[in-house]
């Protein structure tokens, strides 16, 4: 099935084409910085700091001493400090606030980016009416991320000082949908119109595509693994406490609550995953070996395996260095890196799959 920005038809032209294509590289790289961001905040601790939501006034931090006071007193009263943070110090609040508090404001910032431009661009129309559906949908993906936030948020405001990890990898996973329908608007602008040239075969298609599905797979379960804190319980590889399978891997019941609760559980899954992309990623590389490809084509499946296995390296490094902030931020921005790199490559394929003028079967 193609669109009217697949096929190149309605698709800006000329400067207007330029234009919308820099206007959502530049919303895309924001998106990607508010994941990073999201990730120092929740390793720092950082995000149940600020304990209301205000989307429209929450611009400005405390501005004076007492204000600064009064929203410490406020966090006082709810579990983290009661239960972890007991006795920080003012200066200390200040430090985990400000990550929260960037990671909003960048939100905003984000919304604005895209919706002041958007209006724009349709009233002084440089963008064609044909694309007006999926920005839109862009725009409400968006602030549903933002109410996806302050739910997560909430769920750690309650007795337990800690998000729910099924919340979190919501937040994540709707994060990580937006960042890959800016990226593939972004790839229909800037595709070349078709030329005639050999199709890729349909084996590397549907490794392509699987690969997708499991780097997909792999965000949501990074989701799990940082909302429990599994990267914690075994710190060690290539075994898991002395064992290829941990010890604990099926101690709850019903068994289906170890792949959704237990952290040994969940890093082991994530571990196979990985091994398993590792596989796929290879396998690809071999099968577009054949030739006839377009330079575009192998030189996305190249980057898309070299990224692969330095994000398995990253993986490793802050698991046997106990999840440090830094090596965590960096396995959080590889993973972005991986997934629009497969993005690349699945577009290309899904083109190369059709000869000029025909649509994929």
């Amino acid at each position: 099935m193609t669109t009217d920005i697949e096929s190149g038809a309605g698709a800006p032209a000329g400067e207007g084409r330029k234009l919308v294509i820099t206007w959502l590289t530049l919303v895309a790289v924001l998106v990607f910085a508010m994941i990073v961001l999201g990730g120092v905040t929740r390793l720092t601790n950082s995000g149940l700091s600020m304990t209301d939501w205000k989307p429209v006034t929450g611009w400005l931090p405390p501005l004076s001493h007492e204000a600064w006071m009064a929203e410490f007193e406020r966090y006082k009263a709810f579990p983290e400090y009661q239960k972890i943070n007991h006795g920080m110090t003012l200066s200390e609040f200040q430090g985990i606030y400000a990550f929260e508090f960037a990671h909003r404001v960048l939100g905003r910032i984000i919304g604005l980016a895209f919706f002041v431009p958007f209006v724009l661009l349709l009233i002084f129309r440089k963008l064609p009416r044909s694309m007006a559906p999926r920005l839109t949908l862009l725009f409400l993906l968006g602030a549903a991320q933002g109410g996806m936030g302050w739910f997560m948020v909430k769920s750690g405001l309650v007795d337990h000082p800690d998000v729910s990890h099924y919340r979190l990898t919501a937040h994540l996973a709707l994060a990580s949908l937006i960042f890959a329908v800016l990226l593939w608007t972004i790839f229909d602008l800037t595709r070349p119109a078709l030329r005639r040239a050999m199709p890729a075969t349909a084996m590397l298609r549907r490794t392509g595509y699987f690969l997708l599905f499991l780097i997909a797979l792999q965000i949501i379960i990074g989701g799990f693994v940082a909302g429990l804190n599994a990267g914690f319980v075994y710190t060690d590889w290539p075994l898991m406490g002395g064992r290829f399978v941990p010890e604990d891997f099926l101690y709850m019941q019903p068994l289906y609550h170890n792949f959704l609760e237990n952290p040994g559980t969940v890093q082991f899954v994530h571990r196979m995953v990985g091994y398993a992309i590792a596989l796929a990623a290879i396998w690809l590389y071999l099968t577009s070996r054949s030739g006839g490809l377009s330079a575009r084509l192998r030189l996305g499946i190249s980057a898309l395996v070299s990224l692969v296995f330095l994000q398995i390296f990253l993986g490793i490094a802050t698991l046997l260095y106990v999840v440090p902030v830094a090596l965590g931020a960096a396995h959080q921005a590889g993973g972005m890196l991986v997934l629009a790199a497969a993005l690349y490559v699945t577009h290309e394929l899904w083109f190369s799959g059709r000869k000029t003028g025909q649509r994929v079967s």
